[in-house]
């Protein structure tokens, strides 16, 4: 296993995080934990998980994914463990998750991050990071950036405030940010400079074949501003693995449940998935393995979120790893991405 690091440099972490959002939804306690020993088997110490898990969210399995992991994590020497967990942000609902979370408050924050401690057996997280920004902004498959949404929102600089304080009675060691954009990044870093405040070391957001929003300007705010990608979704919710291709009914979160269409029953995601598949056989590599292998080696990738239901899934996953595109083949992909550009953002 490869290991890089964060921010400057002070949190290394596996190329590969185990993500953990079926935990208590697809997967009961004792297949997690199979397949939670196995990642650590395979070098991985980088473990992902949010409050809100597992996803599709609902009141009744509200902190199964913690629950689950913190069970898994009392077996494990901590202080080799990177554990990442995320606060849920205001406007999505879920009114089960402490009334309905109404922004990044430090009684929000406080909340959200004593609760997860509870679920997960710990006194500290390696990394807490904020679910999806407090203000309006596109996100969760929407693209277009809509003024009229306009609503009050916690200010950016009281939210690094509030996580400073969580920081400094060391319940956090390094914060991070999800499914932002690039105003965004740019006003936690600088802020963070100016008031001498926490700056984030990672971004978590969706990266993958069919969704590489991240190089139109995000790219370059990160690798400038020293802020590490973790690319959730390399397979596209199972898209790209090309199982839908053989069986549009086989078993998986887009046929099991169907609130996830908004990203992916956009126009031109069939076509692409077909073209990544064909690539794909000619190569002699499953979809799978050519959808994972472009982002594990991906120079704008400090790590990639992987995750399986069973084992096979798993061990594939894992496979992935040895094949590397060559800049050739890197030039096919790109021929792809130029016919069917972000067809799932």
């Amino acid at each position: 296993m490869e290991y890089r690091t964060l921010g400057d440099g002070a949190l290394r972490v596996s190329a590969i995080c185990m993500g953990t959002m079926t935990f208590g939804e697809q997967n009961d306690e004792a297949q997690a934990h199979a397949l939670l020993d196995r990642a650590w088997e395979a070098g991985i110490d980088f473990y992902d998980t949010a409050e809100m898990y597992p996803v599709p969210a609902r009141a009744e399995t509200y902190g199964a994914t913690e629950r689950i992991l913190g069970a898994w994590l009392k077996r494990k020497p901590r202080d080799r463990v990177i554990l990442a967990t995320k606060a849920a942000g205001p406007s999505r609902g879920l009114n089960w998750i402490r009334g309905g979370p109404s922004g990044f408050d430090e009684r929000n924050l406080r909340e959200a991050l004593e609760g997860s401690l509870r679920r997960l057996q710990t006194d500290y997280v390696d990394l807490y990071q904020l679910h999806w920004p407090d203000r309006n902004q596109p996100m969760f498959g929407q693209w277009r950036f809509d003024p009229d949404k306009e609503r009050p929102t916690v200010p950016i600089r009281a939210q690094l405030e509030a996580l400073a304080k969580l920081v400094e009675e060391g319940k956090i060691r390094y914060v991070g940010v999800s499914n932002e954009h690039s105003w965004g990044v740019m006003q936690f870093v600088r802020l963070a400079e100016e008031y001498g405040l926490p700056r984030i070391v990672s971004i978590q957001n969706a990266y993958h074949l069919m969704n590489r929003t991240f190089e139109y300007g995000l790219e370059e705010v990160c690798f400038r501003e020293r802020v590490g990608l973790l690319a959730y979704s390399p397979l596209a919710f199972g898209l790209l693995s090309g199982k839908y291709l053989a069986d549009p009914g086989a078993e998986g979160r887009l046929t099991r449940f169907t609130n996830f269409g908004q990203r992916y029953a956009k126009p031109n995601v069939q076509p692409a998935v077909e073209a990544y598949a064909r690539l794909a056989r000619e190569l002699g590599v499953s979809p799978a393995t050519l959808a994972l292998g472009w982002v594990y080696h991906r120079r704008c990738v400090a790590s990639t979120i992987i995750g399986a239901t069973r084992p096979e899934q798993l061990e594939e996953n894992l496979r992935a790893w040895d094949w590397r595109p060559s800049p050739e083949v890197l030039g096919r992909i790109d021929e792809i991405h130029l016919r069917y550009t972000n067809p799932a953002p």
